[in-house]
């Protein structure tokens, strides 16, 4: 192994381990090559700036600042009350409240941690009150949460889109099957247990009642046809469709739902380019090593020793999902794509698997890592709106974890689960 793989590798490993933020370590990692190798130092400010000139990127701050609009504008409480009027008399009526608010309000912001907070602090309490689990209930928040990848339109599909080169669009369609797969495994999953412990039914809604909530909600409910109608329907690319979706947001908080007042903004834009800029600083000084990478053609040579390792596309794709899966526990999922990225498509390439394919396999997995104890993102969302410890919500998100990687199963050996929407 050569200077420059030992230091990326073990370097930046062992950096992490010290607690140092991944952003961090791996412009650290950088820089220490940069300097022992000796390459001119001025490569890394380069490879920063040319690391997120991407105008698809840009849908990354426009997508979080949509979610916190919709939060603060009431649209989210609006979802929940639509949601509710229709399902809550079913078996685990609150559960499936949950699940059908993440959906719509992902359809809006592509977010996971966004859909947490702002279903989170819906539900969670509203749970509670009425007898639920606190654990669980914020376990299927976090898990609803996680949808959003996978719905479109998704983050993380537009960060692998611009690591792989390929369709946005595309990759969006790829998602739809394996969440529609999750959601139907979640519903499943509160179902039987509501008919297990057989808690207390809430009362039906009249069509008086729901027909007020559809009112109430129309303008929420619009928020996602008006982005994915957009993308589809050739309005407008996936980052203005981020735009787009901020500029509703904003119209229907201040003078429709008038739950918006201007003061708030200075607050919401803060909280959402917070966000964004942790996200951003990881794809961009990720940029650099990635450059390093290339360089000492480590992706290459990485995907030759795998083709030598494991014969069949079969065995190497069980690989790769189960070393994923496991980075994932403990890493940040867009750091593992950004850094991981180029190597992975390598490997891809190697052994022939659809591109299209392989990217709604890689965000399956992030969706899932997200949700993933000890560190994933959502997890700790959800644990600071819910206020329970990790380990109890370790133990009330078990189930939906394994129901997840039988979905990324069969997005891995079933190609049609991902290309089934895609042209």
């Amino acid at each position: 192994m050569s200077t420059t793989a030992w230091i990326l590798t073990v370097g930046f490993t062992a950096l992490v381990l010290l607690g140092v933020p991944f952003a961090f370590a791996i412009a650290l990692s950088v820089i220490a090559v940069l300097l022992v190798v000796g390459i001119e130092p001025m490569l890394l400010p380069q490879t920063l700036v040319a690391g997120t000139q991407s105008f698809s990127l840009l849908a990354i701050p426009f997508f979080m600042l949509a979610g916190e609009l919709m939060l603060a504008g009431g649209l989210s409480q609006r979802l929940v009350r639509v949601a509710e009027v229709f399902v809550r008399h079913l078996p685990g009526g609150l559960g499936l409240v949950v699940v059908l608010a993440a959906l719509v309000f992902a359809a809006v912001s592509g977010s996971a941690p966004a859909t947490t907070a702002a279903i989170g602090a819906v539900m969670i309490p509203a749970m509670a009150e009425r007898g639920y689990d606190r654990a669980y209930a914020t376990a299927l928040v976090v898990s609803a949460g996680v949808l959003a990848p996978l719905v479109p339109p998704s983050i993380a599909f537009v960060i692998w889109g611009v690591i792989a080169e390929q369709s946005i669009s595309k990759l969006f369609l790829s998602g739809v099957v394996p969440g529609m797969l999750m959601t139907i495994g979640m519903v499943v999953l509160i179902v039987v247990k509501a008919l297990r412990e057989k808690p207390q039914r809430e009362s039906r809604a009249g069509w008086r009642e729901r027909l007020a909530a559809l009112r109430e909600g129309v303008w929420a409910l619009l928020a996602p046809v008006v982005v994915l109608g957009g993308i589809y329907g050739g309005a407008f690319t996936p980052t203005e469709a981020a735009v787009a979706a901020c500029v509703y947001a904003l119209l229907v908080g201040v003078v429709i739902e008038r739950r918006l007042r201007w003061r708030d903004l200075p607050g919401i834009v803060y909280r959402a380019m917070s966000i964004s800029g942790v996200v951003m600083a990881v794809v961009a000084v990720s940029s650099g090593f990635g450059f390093l990478v290339a360089q000492e053609q480590l992706a290459t040579k990485l995907a030759l020793w795998l083709s030598t390792q494991f014969e069949s596309r079969w065995s190497m794709l069980l690989a790769l999902n189960l070393g994923f899966f496991a980075l994932a526990a403990v890493m940040d999922e867009i750091a593992i794509m950004v850094i991981l990225g180029p190597m992975l498509i390598s490997i891809a390439n190697q052994f022939g698997v659809d591109p299209i394919h392989f990217g709604a396999m890689i965000v399956t997995n992030v969706a899932i890592g997200m949700a993933t104890p000890p560190i994933g993102y959502c997890l700790f969302v959800g644990m600071a709106i819910g206020g329970v410890g990790l380990w109890p919500l370790s133990r009330a998100i078990a189930p939906f974890i394994l129901m997840m990687l039988v979905v990324l199963m069969l997005v891995t050996y079933v190609p049609s689960v991902a290309l089934l929407l895609v042209k």
